[in-house]
């Protein structure tokens, strides 16, 4: 089936997110655990992953003990503050969860969340920063039934690369900690419902690994890695044999593992099997 270029898009996604907890010193971070924690113990935070909504402005958090206070610092990709507020959650039992909320100030992609939880012992933090990266790229038109990257499309892709290079750099440059040591770019292809389930799955990876080869022969300094999904992550839902052109589009994803990159791509009646490009 045909692919027709659609409008460039953006997107920021941090539904899985990497933790990094800290303590007073003489009281270590760990797992959260059931019930509540004895008197004098660490208090322990854990974050459930899935229940990280930036859309809405809020997460869900669990603690070891009952805390007085949980305060939320929000940082956009910029550096600015865009949120930095205290909820009140004393009358709250531990260890159920508590759902945090923030109104954001601006639009800006969020680039850190500080989480503080404040008790009768001190205060201990966790912070959220986003490994699950979406490069906005305007998409290679392949002819019906085709994988072949046309030289026309070439432009695309290399306007692509540079966007890859770029935030792989900036991603680098901001990781002090180490977080993103196993960085991969992940190529996500798709289509819309015309045709067998089978078939698009197949003319999907084949468009995907495609791609997937023209970055690593261009160059990215990470691994590469594809999938195609066929009609299993439409972008518009609609019935049975529609042509959408909103379908029809392949994912640049930045991520440390193929559990994060496939993560924001919310599959029917398919698991992704990622593969290395020959």
């Amino acid at each position: 089936m045909p692919t027709t270029p659609r409008f460039p898009y953006a997107a920021l996604s941090l539904s899985l997110l990497s933790l990094l907890a800290w303590s007073p010193p003489g009281l270590g971070a760990g797992k959260a655990k059931r019930g509540a924690a004895p008197a004098g113990s660490p208090l322990e935070i854990s974050v459930d992953r899935s229940k990280v909504d930036l859309k809405a402005h809020r997460l869900e958090i669990k603690l070891s003990r009952k805390p007085s206070k949980v305060s939320i610092r929000v940082e956009a990709e910029s550096g600015a503050v865009i949120a930095e507020e205290e909820q009140d959650f004393s009358e709250r039992p531990a260890p159920s969860p508590l759902v945090v909320t923030w109104t954001p100030s601006s639009d800006e992609p969020v680039e850190k969340i500080e989480v503080r939880a404040i008790d009768a012992l001190g205060s201990y933090t966790v912070t959220l920063t986003p490994y699950n990266f979406t490069i906005e790229h305007e998409d290679v038109n392949f002819k019906t039934g085709s994988a072949v990257i046309e030289d026309s499309e070439a432009p695309k892709l290399e306007a692509a690369h540079a966007k890859i290079l770029a935030k792989v750099a900036a991603i680098r440059a901001k990781d002090i900690n180490h977080q993103h040591r196993n960085l991969t770019l992940f190529i996500a292809g798709h289509t819309d419902t015309v045709g067998a389930f089978d078939y698009n799955i197949g003319l999907s990876r084949e468009r995907a690994s495609a791609i997937a080869a023209w970055f690593r022969k261009r160059g990215v300094p990470l691994p590469v890695a594809y999938e195609g999904f066929g009609e299993s992550s439409l972008r518009v839902a609609t019935a049975d044999q529609v042509d959408e052109p909103r379908n029809r589009r392949v994912d640049y994803i930045i991520a440390d593992d193929p559990a994060s990159a496939s993560s924001i791509l919310k599959t029917t009646g398919f698991r992704p099997s990622w593969k290395r490009p020959n």
